[in-house]
């Protein structure tokens, strides 16, 4: 006999999975700390304010991404997963308001919170799973969450490039230990985690997560005007941010974002897929937080001098997200469309020309780009037939 709580809290094979309203829930707070993110970027903009940024968005991606991963084999109607989404939320928004300062004076306030999100869920689900084949994979998870903790708090009582270099190697292995599986020593891997039936729910998830970043993108301008005023320059530099917000959603959509969940359900282990699909997402996340940063500089100085570190941000977004763009029609497509890797040509070309233009009309050069690779886009689609999604053969081990 076993007192497992695990049948009353997992989803059946029957059950019809969709985004529920809690995840709706958690995910406001993750247009909190992107717009954190941005910020602090937009505070450092340099070498070292990019790693950091690049690694705090790693740990956040990473809590949306293993809050996901619990809803969609978990029943979000049930009150003890409820509370246990509920309190991450709470843990979420602290994180993203000590964000700015992660890498000063609140390092061991945002390193305790993630690493007492991470073990405290899994800590949890360990007891709830007893009895159930599941609880293994989550007993192996608290064990490398718990070895990443280590370089996180070390990391926090670090400073400089310690805390950096330590704080990389924490997010180093809580992906590297997802990716394999959450390995054991002189052991099979645990085997991948198979959604229930859930192809369509994960499909809606990283859709949801594109549109939070785009809802970012959306709040940082909006801000940067209503703080600037109703200037008539500053109201055309919205245009071309609400501009380049629209190509990328579109851009992201056709045809990759339209068919994911059926590319999931159209391979033997979703699982292996989906996790290639987040990393292609969190390239293009990363995108959209370094265009939320050129958008309010240019929205602050429409016609001022482009300085090196503008023209950076200006450019570098959207070529991340292109670079994200096209991982994600390969993993869906097993092909890139020649526009891709051509937008990313033409951003480099236009590298020496933004340095003498003004930040407005560099702007415009780089949203021309989108727009032309959306055109491409929507002429393949009027000659071509649509195509049904073709993953590559072999997922990733």
């Amino acid at each position: 006999m076993t007192t497992s709580r695990a049948p009353g809290l997992l989803h059946g094979p029957e059950d019809q999975q969709r985004a529920a309203f809690l995840e709706l829930f958690f995910d406001l707070a993750f247009v909190f700390a992107l717009f954190q993110l941005s910020h602090g970027l937009l505070q450092r903009l340099h070498w070292s304010g990019a790693l950091q940024t690049l690694i705090l968005l790693l740990a956040l991606c990473w809590i949306w991404g293993s809050t996901t991963w619990i809803t969609d084999r978990f029943d979000s109607q049930r009150s003890a997963i409820q509370l246990l989404v509920i309190v991450t939320l709470f843990g979420s928004v602290v994180l993203a308001a000590v964000l700015p300062a992660a890498f000063g004076k609140y390092g061991l306030v945002f390193a305790g919170l993630y690493v007492a999100i991470q073990l405290g869920r899994n800590v949890f689900l360990v007891f709830a799973l007893r009895g159930h084949q599941l609880q293994r994979i989550f007993t192996w998870a608290l064990l490398w969450w718990g070895a990443s903790a280590v370089p996180w708090i070390a990391g926090a009582l670090a400073r400089g490039i310690g805390r950096e270099a330590l704080w990389a190697l924490a997010v180093i292995i809580d992906f590297t230990s997802y990716w394999l599986g959450f390995p054991r020593p002189g052991a099979r891997r645990v085997p991948a985690w198979e959604p229930p039936g859930g192809s369509q729910h994960l499909a809606e998830r990283y859709r949801q997560l594109f549109i939070i970043a785009l809802g970012e993108l959306i709040l940082v301008s909006g801000l940067a005007l209503s703080r600037r005023g109703l200037a008539l320059d500053r109201i055309a530099a919205l245009l071309v941010s609400i501009a380049t917000t629209a190509l990328l959603w579109r851009i992201y959509i056709y045809r990759s974002g339209e068919v994911l969940s059926a590319a999931l359900a159209a391979v033997p282990e979703p699982a292996r897929l989906a996790r290639t699909v987040g990393y292609t997402h969190i390239a293009m996340i990363a995108g959209i937080v370094v265009t939320a940063v050129a958008d309010e500089l240019v929205i602050t100085h429409p016609f001022g001098q482009t300085a090196p570190a503008w023209s950076a941000v200006i450019l570098g977004g959207p070529a991340l997200f292109l670079i994200g763009r096209a991982g994600f029609e390969h993993t869906v497509f097993a092909r890139v469309s020649r526009d891709r890797p051509i937008g990313l040509l033409a951003l480099a070309t236009l590298t020496p020309v933004t340095l003498v233009l003004p930040p407005m009309l560099a702007s415009t050069a780089v949203t021309a780009v989108l727009a032309g690779i959306a055109i491409a886009d929507a002429a393949r689609a009027r000659r071509h037939p649509a195509e049904p999604p073709s993953p590559p053969a072999r997922g990733p081990t």
